[in-house]
């Protein structure tokens, strides 16, 4: 049993409800639905179109039309027909052509527009809805008999959300906290934790109300997914345990750190899951204990430290710094054309992907700007092995990693990042805001 087969519901059940809901309120003109999942075959759109979708999407489809073999081996740089992959080699047995997509997808339509004449309809916009049109099969019965004795199996039923909409609510929305002078609980199940204040803030500058200074809030226990995801600027949040994957994903300018203890730190526990900072534009994230896979995917103007990575760190990366600390994972900086990275020097050598990126020593102004923002790291995470590195006689034993075309230079790389510790104001209690209900909340 993988994830990848057996995890989520099909779309016709979800499909489905979205429509008559939306016909329901009254909002169905106003947009359109998009379907995707699996579809192959003329029967898969018009079941979509009945059962309410206006838009269509293909994935694998298309990439079986280009010559995919399904070889499950996307992740592992070695596809055998060339298409996911960056091995030079490997490319150069791709054979696919835009003829061939072109040629399925109108294969497609063909089909489409046969099965459509077959139901007396011109369009597929005038079957959107006319459930009328299918049947059920029969003889299914056997598959929904609950067993007597499955309640003990069952587990019950979580209204998703409501926690941290409460969390948000409690935290974000209400006037009577200092947040710097608290800290709150957080389980795994709160998700996007940051992500509503971030929203609510934009929407104050927009309308001519900036909130002045800046709001910190502090968190103990497991972070669920999206941790201070799209955080703005003028948003600090502090973490004392572990986060899941999507850290900081689209950081707009905030800052994060997270710690868990000097014992943590010495033994290189992973405090942040994969895919940290994905897409992220600008701000900070300190992390006194390892990331996970593909870290800083992505990354164009944030600055990250972390003291250790997985697999494919840095990939795709084309601005930002990122300062690893301690062990990296394979292929790190494999496609990453910007920004710039900072690793140990012993632990370098057999992980970088040297298509991409080359190895470099330290001028004296990096390590000034590095030096200044290990400080920063100690004075948000309190970390021992930053702490060591900073006392250390001599130069800091780390190297720069930057793409091998490097479009920009390494001084205006740095002085974007360090014009970001500049904007930083005055921490503040949180201001005014109107408290928002529950109701609206999860409207």
């Amino acid at each position: 049993m993988t994830s990848i087969k057996n995890t989520g519901l099909p779309w016709e059940i979800g499909l489905r409800e979205a429509h008559d809901t939306l016909v329901r309120a009254g909002l169905r003109s106003r947009l359109s639905l998009r379907v995707d999942g699996g579809l192959k075959f003329a029967r898969d759109i018009v079941l979509a179109a009945i059962l309410g979708a206006n838009e269509f999407g293909f994935g694998t489809a298309s990439l079986l039309a280009i010559g995919c073999v399904m070889a499950r081996q996307c992740h592992l740089n070695t596809c055998p027909v060339g298409i996911a992959t960056q091995d030079e080699k490997l490319r150069a047995r791709f054979e696919g052509k835009p003829e061939m997509v072109i040629a399925y997808f109108r294969s497609l339509a063909e089909e489409v527009r046969n099965r459509l004449a077959q139901l007396g309809v011109r369009s597929l916009s005038e079957l959107t809805g006319w459930y009328d049109r299918l049947s059920a099969r029969s003889g299914m019965d056997p598959l929904l008999i609950v067993p007597i004795s499955s309640s003990n199996r069952v587990a019950p039923q979580q209204e998703p959300g409501l926690h941290v909409a409460a969390l948000e609510d409690s935290v974000h929305f209400n006037a009577s906290l200092t947040l710097q002078n608290e800290s709150q609980p957080i389980q795994n199940s709160d998700r996007s934790v940051g992500t509503g204040l971030s929203g609510e803030l934009m929407r104050r500058r927009k309308n001519g109300h900036p909130v002045d200074g800046e709001i910190s809030q502090e968190f103990h226990g497991a972070a669920g997914q999206s941790f201070g995801a799209f955080l703005a600027e003028g948003v600090t949040l502090k973490l004392h345990g572990e986060a899941n994957d999507y850290v900081g994903k689209g950081l707009s300018g905030g800052t994060i750190a997270i710690a868990a203890g000097l014992a943590a730190s010495r033994r290189g526990d992973v405090l942040a899951g994969n895919t940290v900072l994905y897409g992220a534009t600008s701000g900070q994230l300190f992390v006194a204990g390892r990331g996970g896979e593909r870290f800083a995917v992505r990354n164009s103007g944030a600055l990250a430290v972390v003291e250790g990575v997985g697999q494919h760190g840095c990939e795709y990366m084309t601005g930002g710094v990122a300062i690893i600390l301690g062990p990296l994972g394979l292929n790190f900086g494999s496609g990453m054309t910007g920004g710039l990275a900072y690793v140990l020097r012993a632990e370098a050598e057999d992980v970088l992907h040297r298509d991409f990126v080359t190895l470099a020593d330290l001028d004296a102004d990096e390590e000034n700007w590095l030096r200044r923002t290990l400080e920063e790291h100690v004075h948000f995470t309190a970390s021992p092995r930053a702490a060591r590195l900073l006392s250390r006689r001599g130069a800091l034993p780390l190297m720069r990693v930057q793409p091998v075309h490097f479009q920009g230079t390494v001084e205006g790389t740095w002085r974007a990042i360090l014009a970001q510790f500049k904007r930083r104001r005055t921490i503040l209690p949180v201001p005014a805001i109107a408290p928002i209900s529950q109701t609206a909340l999860h409207a």
